[in-house]
């Protein structure tokens, strides 16, 4: 009997440790890499009127519709969304917050360096928040939504040094769930990064004109 248990002990650790590893692997942050290899592949950008799909979401949002077909059969808000390059990040926020937790610091640092990799200079970025279906009113939820996505913008601008030009945050709240099957699931309340559109060409700027030549001093 003493012979099984030593036998069992390192096969249970073994197995443990397994688990552990596991779990390790699903929490560790995306390396720069990973980012960029989802974001680096546009193509043309998206035909989206970001202030009027802001005011879109909250009007949706604030509307009481009888026949409402519920977060299953909704149609998304903003299909075209979907046809540009992302990168979901799983971004913890303290509850009904826009306060980033610190273990998702990390991840927000490496979203940095990858907006900043020489391959994703050219281009400009929304930040999108969504937010699961909960007991919360979809009002609710669209407004804490942007203010995820704000609170993104502002840690990327002020403590990274991102151009405020190349960040557009957007919350969508539920009205763009990421997994519509399952409402309620902790996946619609990830926060998007989506390569959205090029910079505009600076125009190159006039040479300034030369100093006009000095006329010889007139000899008396």
């Amino acid at each position: 009997m003493r012979a099984t248990r030593l036998f069992m002990a390192p096969a249970l650790a073994f197995g443990l440790a397994l688990l552990a590893g596991a779990a390790g692997a699903q929490t560790a942050a995306p390396t720069r890499d990973d980012i960029v290899g989802k974001l680096n592949h546009f193509e043309e950008p998206a035909e989206v009127d970001l202030p009027a799909l802001k005011q879109q979401v909250m009007e949706r949002a604030k509307a009481r519709i009888k026949n409402d077909p519920g977060p299953v059969n909704r149609p998304l808000i903003a299909p075209d969304l979907a046809k540009l390059p992302a990168f979901n990040a799983q971004i913890q926020f303290d509850a009904d917050t826009p306060i980033i937790q610190p273990a998702s610091y990390q991840t927000v640092g490496r979203i940095a360096d990858a907006l900043v990799h020489s391959s994703l200079l050219p281009y400009t970025f929304l930040i999108v928040g969504h937010v699961e279906s909960n007991s919360k009113t979809r009002e609710a939820n669209a407004i804490l939504s942007q203010r995820r996505a704000d609170a993104i913008r502002d840690v990327l601008v002020n403590t990274f040094k991102i151009s405020t030009k190349r960040l557009h945050p957007i919350g969508l709240g539920e009205e763009q769930l990421l997994d519509r099957a399952k409402p309620t699931s902790a996946v619609n309340g990830q926060l998007q990064i989506l390569t959205y559109a090029k910079l505009p060409e600076e125009a190159p700027r006039p040479a300034a004109p030369a100093p006009a030549a000095k006329k010889p001093a007139k000899k008396r």
